[in-house]
C-alpha cells in the first residue's frame, strides 16, 4: 500500500517581532520618537555648557544649577501631565509635552541673561517630565507583558539617539552660529508633535478604563496622587522613588558634565579634547549606552527584573571611577562605551517595573510621581558634582556617582519584587 507523504510541520518558534501587531508597532515609533526629541533638546545645554558659561560669565557651579532647575521641574512636569494622561489620554499628553519642551529650548536661545535662561530651562523641564510618563504608559499599556521588556528597551536606546544627535547639532552648529543657534535647532519636535497625536491610538486598557468610568454611577473620592499612597500601592510608591533617586542623581551628575569633562583643559582636570573629537567620544559612547538600553530590555524579560538591575547598577558603580580618574583620551574612548552600557541602560526598566507594580487607573500618575519624583531629588547631581568640580576637578567628583549605583542595587536586592511577565491590571 502507497505511503502518504506526510506534511512536514517546523517546530522553529515565531520570532517574537512577527507577534507585534502594527498598532503596537506605532506607539513604539510614537514614544520612541518623542523620547529621542526629548533627549536631544535636553542634552543640547549639557554639549555647550563651556560657550554658556563665557559668554553669561558663568562659574560650574551656576552652570549646574540651570541643570538643576531642569530637573527640579521635570519631576513637577512629570506630575503634570501623567494627571492629563490618566485623564485625557496618553497620545494628547505626549503631544503635548513635545510642544512645550521645543518651544522653550529655541527660546533659551535668546537669553540676553542667566535669569532669562533659567526660566526658559524650567520650562523646558516640565516638558521633558511630561514626556517621560506619557511615553512610559502609552508602551507598557500597547505592548504584550512578554514584550514588555523589549519595548521599553527599544524606546529607551532613542535616547541614547538623542544624546548623540546632541552632540552632531552642536559639533556643526556651534562654530557657525554659536550656542544660540544650538538651541534654535530645539524648535525641532515641535514638528512631529502634532504627527504622533493623529497617528496614533490610546491602548485599548486605557480606553476600557474610560467607558468603564462614564458607566459608573459614581466616581471614586481623592485625587490620583493622593491613591499612590493608599493602603495597597503605598510601599511600591516609597520604594520606585527611592529607586529612582539613586538611579537619576547617578546619571545626571554623570552625563551632565561629561561634555564639559571631555573639552575642559588637562590643566584645569579635564580631557583636553578638541570640539571634533569631543563629537566623536560622546557619539561613539552613546552607542554603548544604546546597546545597554536594547539588552537591558532583552535581558529584563528573559532572566528577570530584578538580577538585570543588580548587573548594571553594580557595574556602573565599578566603571564610574575608573572613567573619572583617566584623562588618556585612548582609554575615555575604550572606557565610555562600557560606562555608557551600564550606567544609562538600566532606565529601560523603569518603565515596565513601574507600570507593573501600579494600576490601570493611577498607572501614569504612579509611573510619573516615582520617575519624576526621583529627578527632583536627584535634581541636585549636576549641582553637586559643580561645586566639588571647583576643588577637585570633575574627573574626581564624578565618584560620588558611583554611591548612588551602589545604593540602587542594594535597594533592588532587598526590596523589588520579580515582575515578568504580569499582566496589567
Amino acid at each position: 500500500m502507497e505511503k502518504v507523504p506526510q506534511m512536514k510541520t517546523s517546530s522553529r518558534p515565531i520570532p517574537w517581532y512577527r507577534e507585534i501587531n502594527s498598532k503596537q508597532w506605532k506607539t513604539l515609533v510614537a514614544a520612541s520618537t518623542g523620547w529621542m526629541l526629548d533627549a536631544m533638546d535636553v542634552t543640547l545645554y549639557a554639549m555647550i555648557i563651556v560657550y554658556i558659561m563665557a559668554d553669561l560669565q558663568m562659574t560650574q557651579t551656576t552652570a549646574g544649577l540651570l541643570a538643576s532647575l531642569t530637573l527640579l521641574s521635570s519631576a513637577f512636569g512629570g506630575l503634570i501631565f501623567g494627571m492629563i494622561a490618566d485623564k485625557k489620554g496618553r497620545t494628547t499628553a505626549l503631544m503635548i509635552s513635545m510642544i512645550v519642551f521645543a518651544l522653550f529650548t529655541a527660546l533659551g536661545g535668546f537669553s540676553q541673561t542667566v535669569t532669562q535662561l533659567a526660566i526658559a530651562r524650567l520650562i523646558v523641564g516640565l516638558g521633558m517630565g511630561g514626556e517621560w510618563v506619557a511615553g512610559a504608559a502609552l508602551i507598557t499599556e500597547s505592548w504584550p507583558a512578554k514584550h514588555r521588556g523589549k519595548a521599553m528597551g527599544l524606546v529607551q536606546g532613542s535616547w541614547a539617539i538623542g544624546y548623540g544627535l546632541a552632540a552632531v547639532i552642536s559639533g556643526l552648529v556651534l562654530p557657525t552660529f554659536g550656542w544660540r543657534g544650538v538651541f534654535f535647532v530645539g524648535i525641532i519636535p515641535a514638528l512631529f508633535a502634532i504627527w504622533v497625536r493623529l497617528g496614533t491610538d490610546e491602548p485599548d486598557i486605557w480606553v476600557e478604563k474610560q467607558k468603564e468610568n462614564a458607566k459608573a454611577t459614581h466616581k471614586e473620592k481623592g485625587s490620583s496622587v493622593g491613591k499612590l499612597f493608599d493602603k495597597k500601592v503605598r510601599r511600591w510608591t516609597i520604594l520606585g522613588s527611592a529607586l529612582s533617586i539613586c538611579a537619576q542623581f547617578g546619571y545626571w551628575g554623570l552625563f551632565t558634565w561629561i561634555p564639559t569633562y571631555l573639552a575642559t583643559p588637562v590643566a584645569k582636570g579635564g580631557a583636553g579634547l578638541d570640539l571634533m573629537k569631543q563629537t566623536s567620544w560622546i557619539v561613539i559612547m552613546q552607542v554603548g549606552a544604546w546597546l545597554g538600553y536594547v539588552i537591558f530590555g532583552l535581558l529584563a524579560d528573559k532572566i528577570g527584573r530584578r538580577i538585570t538591575f543588580i548587573l548594571f547598577f553594580a557595574l556602573a558603580a565599578i566603571l564610574v571611577p575608573l572613567y573619572g580618574f583617566s584623562q588618556d583620551p585612548e582609554k575615555l574612548l575604550l572606557l565610555g562605551p562600557l560606562v555608557a552600557f551600564f550606567g544609562s541602560g538600566y532606565f529601560s526598566g523603569f518603565g515596565a517595573i513601574l507600570a507593573e507594580l501600579f494600576p490601570t487607573a493611577i498607572r501614569a500618575t504612579g509611573q510619573g510621581f516615582c520617575y519624576n519624583f526621583g529627578r527632583a531629588v536627584a535634581a541636585s547631581a549636576p549641582f553637586t558634582i559643580g561645586v566639588l568640580a571647583n576643588t577637585m576637578g570633575l574627573g574626581v567628583a564624578f565618584s560620588i556617582t558611583s554611591v548612588a549605583f551602589g545604593l540602587a542595587a542594594l535597594l533592588v536586592l532587598f526590596f523589588l519584587p520579580e515582575t515578568k511577565g504580569k499582566e496589567l491590571a
